[in-house]
């Protein structure tokens, strides 16, 4: 084939300008964009939310001393998010991990709102969104993790 007619060939199969891309190669890029959020996730629980919690930073301590939950709901709190990062990861979890660092979301909102007058109150939304879209893109990871909860009793 001569170098022409390859051009010519690569140019038929190629997508014209404006047309759209295949299913198939969006879903590729919607999957890699979805897990490329999770790993951004699991890093900012893991590393900037609950390493100050587990290793008792003094703006942590102080803060769940100011919430009145002291050192055992600081390293709950902090054990929770480690654990929700780290289940992030794992496919047959990450709709489960989703939903809870949601909930958990929900109440750090609360927090936010009743101890520290509203200061930071907009992160814990921010990070529900995409929680939220891990919880529901993932979802069909339940039925397999039912799957194998009830394989073991």
């Amino acid at each position: 084939m001569t170098e022409s007619a390859a051009s010519a060939s690569l140019a038929a199969t190629a997508p014209a300008p404006g047309i759209a891309e295949p299913a198939a190669d969006r879903g590729r890029r919607a999957r890699l964009a979805l897990r490329t959020v999770q790993v951004l996730l699991a890093l900012f629980y893991a590393v900037a939310s609950a390493l100050p919690k587990l290793i008792a930073h003094p703006s942590a301590v102080d803060s769940f001393d100011r919430i009145g939950w002291g050192g055992v709901g600081m390293y709950t709190i902090g054990a929770l998010e480690l654990a929700g990062a780290v289940a992030l990861l794992i496919p047959v979890l990450q709709s489960v991990a989703a939903t809870a660092l949601s909930a958990l979301m929900v109440g750090a909102f609360s927090v936010q709102l009743t101890v520290f007058d509203g200061h930071n109150a907009a992160t814990p939304l921010i990070l529900i969104v995409p929680l939220a879209l891990i919880a529901w893109a993932r979802r069909e990871q339940n039925t397999r993790l039912w799957g194998l909860l009830r394989s073991r009793t």
